[in-house]
């Protein structure tokens, strides 16, 4: 598979992730955050034990930290994004969160040297155009209906802040990613090949998700004396695969074409707003509906001017 397939299936991976990460987000548990996290980190570390046993990697136990600087981006801003679902609406956190490949492609294109084509430049403008009106969209009927009396669309400020937040340190982690992927002669990883380049590096991160995962767990069941029962993780546990699956197509599709994938990626956050709105019965406007069909002609110029 090419990197337009690969960012295909994260896309409608991480989708998928995010309507069980809110179905799962409870407002009500100020633990809420650090129980997803702990789920999506034993999936995560489930499956790279399995790599290490089957995969054939050769791996080398020194990438676990030295490619610490992606994997700590990428669990800080997932955190943080499973915060703010406590008590944002998905359809509003997932586009502000996911304009984050726009300022990937300005770093992959200043310090990398990725250029594009002036096709691919235009369906990426457009995608990133599409996804912030959408945002635009969302805020402003939340600001409506906030105004209106609406107890269900009362955003705190540290909660609406926290989809900006996870922008920003995302877009650092997919750029680290970029850079550590780029070339094989290049990355920082140690004892790696052109064929075991991007699955030791996935499992230098999920790896480090197990470990996070085991802490946050003694933290929350030992110290604040707060249980986790399994059968309550449920949805947990199902974003958690999703996340799994959408992580290890990732790291391919950037190692490939970082500068186009990172944008074709972040439209998750179209699948998202799509499933919360079959799933969890939100409605769409004609606006909302207008700036989805302009996000998916862009996926489609890119996959067809790669082919």
């Amino acid at each position: 598979m090419n990197w337009f397939a690969f960012s295909l299936i994260t896309m409608l991976a991480w989708g998928a992730a995010d309507l069980f990460y809110k179905k799962g987000a409870d407002e009500n548990d100020r633990y809420s955050h650090l129980k997803t996290s702990v789920m999506v980190g034993v999936v995560m570390g489930a499956h790279a034990i399995y790599t290490l046993i089957f995969g054939g990697i050769g791996y080398n136990p020194i990438n676990l930290v030295l490619y610490l600087p992606v994997s700590a981006m990428y669990i800080l801003s997932m955190t943080v994004g499973y915060f703010g679902l406590r008590y944002l609406e998905l359809s509003i956190s997932s586009p502000i969160q996911n304009t984050s490949g726009a300022v990937v492609c300005i770093l992959c294109a200043i310090f990398l040297h990725q250029r594009m084509e002036l096709p691919l430049i235009a369906a990426v403008a457009v995608i990133y155009i599409a996804i912030f009106l959408l945002g635009l969209i969302e805020k402003k009927q939340a600001d409506a209906l906030r105004a209106a009396g609406d107890e269900k669309y009362r955003i705190g400020f540290i909660a609406f802040f926290m989809p900006i937040i996870y922008c920003v340190i995302d877009a650092l982690g997919t750029f680290f990613d970029a850079y550590y992927l780029d070339d094989v002669a290049t990355t920082p990883l140690r004892d790696v090949t052109e064929e075991t380049l991007e699955a030791v590096a996935n499992t230098s991160y999920e790896l480090t998700f197990l470990i996070v995962a085991v802490v946050l767990f003694v933290y929350m069941r030992f110290i604040k004396k707060e249980k986790m029962p399994i059968k309550r993780q449920g949805a947990r546990t199902v974003a958690a695969i999703f996340e799994t699956l959408g992580q290890f197509t990732y790291v391919y599709a950037m190692s490939d074409e970082a500068i186009v994938a990172a944008p074709m990626v972040a439209c998750y956050s179209v699948v998202s707003m799509i499933l919360s709105r079959i799933f969890l019965k939100e409605k769409l406007t004609a606006k909302q509906y207008a700036c989805i069909v302009v996000v998916m002609i862009g996926i489609a110029v890119l996959g067809v001017y790669d082919v």
